[in-house]
């Protein structure tokens, strides 16, 4: 009798602990449920959308952030350089390429929950499509790095991983179904202090 109830009560616990540990996994995760990888960038199209699934709603409702419909834009985020390996705040990083049709679009350095970082310095945290310095061809090339470049700079503080934010407003993007098939900036690791 006592060995049945031990036996039950490791059941209900290991079902409790599995079943909590994925949910946050699913939670903290910029990938899987719902998300569409574009190159280094995910993304995921239904989070603002009555067709977004329950995770991405779980998501939204725990970090407080505001959910962009379809017809408002999309935010992709690289969690990870051209290489596949974590962008950490000791190296250096340039984005470079060109953004997909917008009518406006901003790029940030955020944590892993997405919070901007502080730039403890006179700099905006952002660098967005109108203020940007562009090549003829229409590219461009941001600097991301604790030290300062010229050009197109987002200052890098801290240590530890980070997120590199690519929000598109009003965007033809988003009513395609075609997400997977944008043409994204790439991201390539500089210099490393470590």
């Amino acid at each position: 009798m006592l060995r049945t109830i031990l036996l039950v009560l490791v059941a209900i616990t290991t079902a409790i602990g599995v079943g909590a540990g994925s949910v946050w996994v699913a939670l903290e995760s910029q990938e899987g449920v719902g998300a569409v990888t574009v190159g280094g960038w995910t993304v995921f199209p239904n989070i603002g959308t009555p067709d977004a699934d329950p995770y991405s709603k779980a998501r939204v409702a725990r970090e407080g952030v505001l959910a962009l419909g379809r017809a408002e834009g999309l935010t992709f985020i690289a969690q990870r350089d051209s290489s596949g390996a974590r962008l950490r705040r000791d190296c250096s990083y340039l984005v470079e390429g060109t953004a997909p049709l917008a009518r406006f679009w901003t790029i940030y350095v955020a944590d892993t929950h997405l919070v901007v970082l502080d730039t403890t310095r006179r700099r905006p945290p952002a660098v967005h499509s109108i203020g940007l310095l562009r090549a003829a061809d229409n590219s461009f090339a941001i600097t991301i790095s604790a030290r300062p470049a010229p050009g197109n700079w987002l200052s890098l503080q801290g240590d530890g991983d980070f997120l590199i934010a690519l929000t598109l407003y009003d965007t033809p993007v988003a009513s395609n179904s075609g997400v997977d098939a944008v043409d994204l900036p790439q991201v390539l690791r500089g210099a490393c202090d470590a």
